[in-house]
Formats: C-alpha cells, sequence, structure tokens
C-alpha cells in the first residue's frame, strides 16, 4: 500500500490582507521601485512564501493591478454605466476623479497611472499602457453612441474629447501626487467640461 505524500504546510498569512499591503506598496512607489524585499516587509511574509502564493514579482503586479480595477479604479466604469447620458457620466468621472485620487489614507493619484513612471519593464509598461487605451477607447465608443443618437450635438469630436478625458484624468493623477487637492482638481474637472460643445436641450446638466 502506497503511503500518500505529506501536505505542505498551511499559509501562515492571509491571502488577500498580504495582496491588499502589496497593493499600496506598488501605488505608492510604482512597479520598478519596489523591490522583493519591500514586497515581503510590506506584506509580512517571507520571500518563499511570496513566491509560493503569487509567482513572481510581475505576477503578483499583475494580480494587484485586477484587484485595483475591481476596488479603487472601479468607480469610473459606475460613472460612466449609471449616469443618464453620456455627458453626465463623464462630469461624475472627472469629480469623483477629483475625489478618489486625494481620498486620505492611501496613496494619492491612479495606481495604473503612477506604476508605469520609470518602468524598465516593457511587458509591464505595456500592459498598464493597454489599460489605459482602452479605457479612452470606451469613452470615445460612448460619445460616439451619444452623437449618432443626436444626444450629443454633431460637431463634437469623439476622438478628441476621449483623449482631454483621458489627458485630464492622467494630469489629475500626477497633480494628486503633486499635492493639489480635491476642490483643486474639482475646479480642473469643471474647466475640462466646459471645452465641450454646448449640449442639446436633451443633455443640459441640472444645476448642482
Amino acid at each position: 500500500m502506497t503511503t500518500p505524500p505529506p501536505r505542505g504546510r498551511p499559509r501562515s498569512f492571509d491571502r488577500e490582507t498580504a495582496l491588499a499591503a502589496a497593493t499600496l506598496l506598488f501605488w505608492e512607489q510604482g512597479y520598478e521601485a519596489t523591490s522583493i524585499a519591500d514586497l515581503t516587509e510590506a506584506m509580512g511574509i517571507r520571500a518563499p512564501s511570496l513566491y509560493a502564493a503569487f509567482g513572481d514579482k510581475r505576477a503578483l503586479f499583475e494580480e494587484v493591478v485586477a484587484g485595483y480595477g475591481r476596488s479603487y479604479g472601479s468607480f469610473g466604469l459606475r460613472a460612466l454605466d449609471e449616469e443618464p447620458t453620456v455627458r453626465a457620466g463623464i462630469t461624475r468621472l472627472l469629480r469623483e476623479t477629483a475625489a478618489e485620487y486625494t481620498a486620505p489614507g492611501r496613496p494619492h493619484g491612479c495606481m495604473i497611472i503612477s506604476a508605469a513612471a520609470n518602468c524598465t519593464n516593457e511587458a509591464v509598461a505595456a500592459s498598464l499602457r493597454t489599460i489605459r487605451n482602452a479605457n479612452i477607447a470606451d469613452i470615445e465608443r460612448r460619445i460616439a453612441a451619444a452623437v449618432a443618437s443626436g444626444e450629443e450635438p454633431p460637431e463634437s469630436d469623439p476622438q478628441t474629447l476621449a483623449r482631454l478625458t483621458g489627458a485630464v484624468i492622467q494630469g489629475m493623477s500626477q497633480q494628486a501626487r503633486d499635492g493639489a487637492g480635491r476642490a483643486e482638481l474639482e475646479a480642473v474637472a469643471e474647466a475640462a467640461m466646459r471645452a465641450w460643445p454646448p449640449p442639446t436641450r436633451s443633455t443640459r446638466l441640472p444645476r448642482s
């Protein structure tokens, strides 16, 4: 009778807690500047446990990015999906960007933007770039659909407005990391929306 091999030792740490710590560290320091030693210290585990639970640094970062999109970064998609018009959705998106990027108790700005700074790993940089470009493409599709339906005026340029939105969000991320406050970024959001063509009667937003 063959004796079954002994079971591996159970993990002595909470995986989700460790992942949350890694998220904050990558968010604060970026991908390139974060070492395995930094990660093990922040996560409260040893390197063998990190590799066994998450794989290498890149695999851990990919899991962090996916989790960030489902949690901290999910406000943008909600804004676009829940508002009745694309203009209202982007107005809300930019206002909430100002709030989220300056929220106390966590790193400022956007991890998907800031983690790419000075990143020499082309695969990681390309992955983050793909996410950012996909977000801009989604905004462009929504604006184009609104123009086609008559919701937005025909002189609207979906590509330019989507690129403007992306540029404002990326700029707000860096300015938040540089110390800009919520009110300052909300003013930027309002200025960005004034660049849109005057809305049709059906898309005029109520006064807040």
